[in-house]
C-alpha cells in the first residue's frame, strides 16, 4: 500500500476534494455573507447622507430662517408706526412698509416649505398653529396701522392710544405665542438633525465591524485555502485564488476608509458649517428682536421693561453662556468674528444715545436718530451690523455644502462596488478549485 506522510494514499485521495470543497464552498459563503451585508451597510449610509443634506438639515435651516423673519416682523411695524405721517420720515416708513412685506413673504414661505418638507406631525401641528397665530398678527397689525391713519395728524414718535393698543396686542402675541413655536420647531428640527448623525455614525461603526470581522474572516480562509492546496498539491502559484485573495483584501480595506472619509467630512461640515451657521441665524434673528427694543421702548413711551430687554439681549449676542447654545459657543465675537462684534457694539452705542434723547424728553429726535439712514444713525449702523453677520453665515452655509457634496462624492458608487467585487470573488474561488478538483475525476 502506498503512503504519503504516513497516511495510505487511497484516504488521501478521497479525502482531498471533500476538504477542497469544503474549504471552497465555505470560502464562497463568507464572500456572498460580505457582499450582502456590505451592500446594506453602504446603501445604509448613503441614505443617512441624504437625511441629513436633504431633509434635517434644510429642516432645520427653514426653522432658523423662520425665527428670524418673525422676529423682524415686529421691528418693522414698530418703525412704521413711530414714523407716523412725518415728511422727513416717509422713506424710512416706505422702507419699513416694504421689509414688513418681505418678512411675512419669508415667513409664509418658511411655512409651507416645513410643511411640505416630511416633518412629523408635532411640527407639522406646530407649524399650523403659526399660520394661525400670524395671520391673528396681521390682522392687529392692520388694526393698529388704521387706527393711526385714522387720526388727522400723527407726529413723528407720537402713537395714538388706539393704535397703540392693537399694537400691544399684535406684539404681546409675537412674543408670547409666534417666537415661542418657532424656537420648539427649532429644537425639534436640530433634534432631528443630530439624531440623523448619531444614527449615521451607528451604521457607520457597525459597517467598519463588519469589514474588519467579515472581511478578515474571508481573507484568512483565501489564505487558508492556498496554503492548503500547496500542501496538498505541491504547487505554489494559483492566479485565480491570489487574485481574489487581492480582492478581498481590497475591498475591506477600501470600505473602511470610505466611511471613515466620508464620516470625517460631514462631521467637519457640521462642525464648521452648519452648526455655526444655525447658531449665527439665532444670533441674528436675536440681533433684529434686540433692535426692535429700542423702538418698543419708545412707542411704550418709555418703559423700562425694554431697556432691560435689550440689554439681555445683547450680553447674549456677545457671548453670555447662560443665554442660549448659540451663545454659549462665544457669540458674535467666535462665530462672527471681531467685526460684527464691533459694528454690534456701534449700534449699543446708538441705542443707549437714543434712549437718553427719550429720557430728555426729545422724543422726536429719538425717532428720526432710530429710523434715518444715514451714518451714526440706528438703522444705518445696524445695517452695518447685519450685512457682516449675513455674510459670515453665508459663508458657514457655503461650508457645509461643499462637505456634504463631497462626502456624496465619496459614497458614489458604493451601493453597487461590493456585490461586483465579491461577485469576481465568487467567480475566481470555483475557478481556482476547479483544475484541482478535476485530478480525482
Amino acid at each position: 500500500m502506498n503512503y504519503r506522510d504516513g497516511v495510505p494514499a487511497m484516504i488521501l485521495r478521497r479525502e482531498t476534494p471533500i476538504r477542497l470543497r469544503l474549504i471552497a464552498t465555505l470560502t464562497a459563503v463568507l464572500a456572498a455573507v460580505l457582499l450582502l451585508a456590505l451592500t446594506l451597510v453602504m446603501i445604509s449610509v448613503q441614505d443617512r447622507v441624504r437625511v441629513i443634506g436633504r431633509e434635517a438639515a434644510p429642516q432645520a435651516a427653514t426653522a432658523a430662517d423662520l425665527y428670524f423673519a418673525l422676529s423682524d416682523l415686529d421691528a418693522q411695524v414698530t418703525r412704521i408706526l413711530l414714523a407716523g405721517d412725518s415728511d422727513e420720515l416717509a422713506g424710512s416708513r416706505v422702507d419699513a412698509l416694504g421689509a414688513y412685506r418681505d418678512r411675512g413673504y419669508q415667513a409664509d414661505h418658511d411655512l409651507q416649505t416645513f410643511l411640505s418638507s416630511g416633518a412629523g406631525e408635532a411640527e407639522q401641528a406646530t407649524a399650523l398653529r403659526i399660520m394661525d397665530g400670524l395671520a391673528v398678527y396681521r390682522q392687529r397689525v392692520g388694526q393698529a396701522l388704521a387706527a393711526q391713519a385714522a387720526v388727522a395728524s400723527t407726529p413723528a414718535g407720537k402713537v395714538p392710544p388706539d393704535a397703540l393698543g392693537y399694537y400691544t396686542q399684535a406684539t404681546d402675541l409675537l412674543h408670547l405665542r409666534l417666537l415661542p413655536e418657532a424656537q420648539q420647531l427649532r429644537r425639534h428640527s436640530q433634534g432631528r438633525l443630530d439624531g440623523a448623525y448619531a444614527q449615521k455614525s451607528a451604521t457607520e461603526a457597525t459597517g467598519v465591524t463588519i469589514a474588519v470581522l467579515l472581511g478578515g474572516a474571508l481573507l484568512a480562509s483565501l489564505i487558508h485555502l492556498q496554503v492548503w492546496m500547496t500542501r496538498r498539491f505541491r504547487r505554489t502559484w494559483n492566479p485565480a485564488l491570489t487574485a481574489a485573495t487581492a480582492l478581498g483584501l481590497l475591498l475591506p480595506l477600501a470600505a473602511t476608509i470610505v466611511l471613515q472619509a466620508q464620516s470625517r467630512q460631514l462631521a467637519d461640515g457640521r462642525d464648521h458649517g452648519l452648526a455655526p451657521y444655525l447658531a449665527l441665524a439665532e444670533l441674528r434673528a436675536l440681533g433684529y428682536d434686540a433692535a426692535a427694543d429700542t423702538g418698543r421702548y419708545l412707542v411704550s413711551a418709555n418703559l423700562s421693561y425694554y431697556r432691560d430687554d435689550f440689554t439681555q439681549k445683547s450680553a447674549c449676542l456677545t457671548g453670555d453662556p447662560a443665554c442660549s447654545p448659540a451663545s454659549a459657543r462665544g457669540g458674535l465675537p467666535e462665530l462672527a468674528g471681531t467685526r460684527a462684534a464691533d459694528r454690534w457694539d456701534a449700534y449699543r452705542t446708538v441705542h443707549d444715545r437714543i434712549l437718553e434723547l427719550a429720557d430728555a424728553g426729545r422724543t422726536g429726535e429719538a425717532v428720526r436718530q432710530l429710523t434715518g439712514i444715514r451714518r451714526g444713525d440706528a438703522a444705518f449702523d445696524f445695517a452695518y451690523f447685519d450685512a457682516a453677520v449675513a455674510e459670515t453665515t453665508a459663508a458657514r452655509e457655503r461650508d457645509f455644502d461643499r462637505a456634504l457634496r463631497a462626502a456624496e462624492t465619496t459614497m458614489t458608487g458604493w451601493s453597487l462596488l461590493p456585490g461586483v467585487i465579491l461577485t469576481v470573488v465568487l467567480a475566481l474561488i470555483p475557478l481556482g478549485v476547479r483544475p484541482r478538483l478535476a485530478e480525482y475525476r
